[in-house]
């Protein structure tokens, strides 16, 4: 009987059937896990698959549940959910809107301004939508902005959390890139593969993800020129007076604190001084100190030294070796690790403070702040991981097939090289964006498609550089989620916009911007070094 069925039709009707039953809305994990070993144990019933593929799975998820690249996420989820449920972000919103909404169009550029800053903070999109969803959209309908227009601007800055780090995806995407890259050097012979981090991508994604909030702006810009009347300035008497004494109080306690913060993680992973988990660490202890800060401002002296405690610690360990497992330490260094300890009381004492604010006081959902953000990111960090490790099953079975081997002998194949390859990768891509999470399509189809591609020149023909192609990806995931009438991030605004909202106002508000997205792929494609520039100035 195995002369009768091919694996490589297996394989390919396996790859259908998750397909099929994602989108009936079976859970993805065990969709992934139960397709891939139902066709495992069918293909070794009918001599086309060897059991022994599955022996690599514990040591798969061994290996999932030990990466050191991996624990940033949950302390990311924390920090965006941290600061979602304590109304950081509300008031941040709020502010921005008042501080810009003297100008006709200034509340669509505070919106657009604060999902990058949310993005930057939170970098899961379906969280990220619903939160500008919830807090903006009642808000510039009631000030008289256009429809479509307030849709479109929600619903483009809320999918920023795809490309602008410290994003999940590009953590995901870079811990995948990671093992296809060394793979791909040893298939060309490399026996000391050259490496690529998270560090690498999150460098590569910032000039491109930057790009795409300046091109939003442009737009709104333009519109607002051409007819104001689809956004209005909001009234006088909402506005901060910039001229009087409102300003600089009001931009420290809504806006200072969780800039600082997020460009004290971002600028701490790309300067080299912490590592993606150790930046993520101080990101989940600061959003905790803020909200602390923000249920009660008149007590705020804790938290505040605690911050400056925090401050003082980064810049000691930037500047001294504060380990006591040496033989020998200087006696400045004394002074330095005396001084650290006494910076690590005071941070203590504060988190201490913050933590007890937040257990005490209760939320909307009618628990303790700290409780229901435990719980949630809890439950978001095992749904992830539970994926991650059934998509590793799903991709040892796929390679078992001898899929792997298909794929790569069918891009290689292809008239038009790297180009064709890669624009069929894309297209791929885009069209499971319409029904698949990212985790999916990152897990299912970047380790079978990126070690093929990563040996491929890239259209200047210089080698394929992994940062270039994973930035490409994340900005390809993120169109899709845009694209009308499946794009993911258009269900998540329908599901909170009121039903005043037509549906077809979503989808012709989101168009310029999924046009925007075009663009910016192209602009990528044409001028890689807006990737791969920045990661080789700071990482040479």
């Amino acid at each position: 009987m195995a002369g009768l069925i091919d694996p490589i039709t297996l394989c390919l009707m396996m790859f259908v059937a998750a397909c099929l039953l994602l989108m009936v809305g079976f859970p993805v994990a065990f969709t992934l896990a139960g397709t891939a070993l139902a066709f495992a144990l069918f293909g070794y019933g009918v001599g086309v698959f060897d059991l022994s593929f599955l022996t690599a799975f514990p040591q798969a998820i061994f290996a999932t549940m030990t990466s050191k690249v991996l624990v940033a996420v949950p302390l990311f989820i924390f920090m965006g959910v941290m600061l979602e449920r304590s109304k950081v972000a509300e008031d941040l919103l709020d502010t921005m809107g008042k501080l810009f909404g003297a100008r006709p169009g200034g509340l669509a550029i505070s919106v657009c301004v604060v999902g990058a800053l949310l993005a930057a903070s939170t970098g899961i999109v379906g969280a990220t939508v619903v939160t500008m969803g919830l807090l903006s959209l009642p808000t510039m309908l009631r000030r008289g902005y256009d429809p479509a227009f307030s849709c479109g601007t929600i619903a483009a800055s809320g999918a920023l959390g795809q490309i602008i780090p410290p994003s999940i995806v590009l953590v995901f995407l870079g811990d995948q890139l990671l093992v296809a890259y060394q793979n791909a050097q040893m298939e060309m012979g490399i026996f000391a593969p050259d490496s690529v981090s998270i560090n690498d991508l999150f460098a590569g994604a910032l000039l491109p993800g930057l790009m795409l909030v300046g091109l939003y702006i442009v737009y709104q810009i333009i519109v607002v020129w051409l007819n104001p009347d689809k956004a209005p300035p909001i009234p006088e008497d909402d506005r901060i007076d910039l001229a009087g004494g409102q300003l600089l109080p009001t931009l420290i306690s809504s806006l200072f604190a969780p800039v600082v913060l997020i460009i004290a993680v971002l600028g701490s992973i790309l300067a080299g001084l912490a590592s993606p988990s150790e930046a993520a660490g101080v990101g989940a202890i600061g959003a905790t100190m803020l909200a602390g800060y923000r249920i009660d401002r008149t007590r705020g002296l804790p938290i505040v030294a605690a911050a400056a405690c925090m401050i003082g610690l980064l810049i000691l360990t930037s500047l001294f070796d504060l380990r006591l497992q040496r033989d020998v330490i200087g006696t400045g260094e004394w002074v330095a690790i005396a001084a650290a300890l006494v910076l690590t009381l005071g941070l203590t004492w504060g988190i201490i403070v913050a933590l007890q604010r937040l257990y005490y006081h209760i939320g909307d959902d009618g628990t303790g702040i700290l409780a229901s953000v435990a719980q949630s990111t809890m439950s978001i960090t095992a749904m992830v991981f539970v994926i991650v490790i059934c998509a590793r099953l799903f991709a040892i079975v796929f390679r078992g097939f001898g899929g792997a081997d298909f794929i790569s002998a069918f891009l290689d194949n292809l008239p038009g090289g790297t180009m064709s390859a890669v624009l069929l990768v894309m297209a791929t891509m885009f069209i499971l964006g319409f029904f698949l999470d990212f985790l999916e399509i990152v897990f299912i189809v970047l380790p079978i498609v990126a070690p093929i591609l990563l040996q491929m020149p890239m259209p200047d023909g210089s080698p394929m550089n992994p940062v270039w192609l994973g930035v490409l990806m994340a900005i390809n995931l993120q169109t899709s989620f845009l694209t009308p009438p499946f794009g993911l991030a258009l269900f998540y605004l329908r599901g909170v916009a009121p039903d005043s909202i037509r549906t077809i106002e979503i989808y012709k508000g989101i168009i310029p911007f999924v046009l925007i997205q075009i663009s910016a792929l192209v602009i990528l494609w044409f001028v890689p070094g807006l990737a791969t520039w920045l990661p080789g100035l700071l990482y040479p």
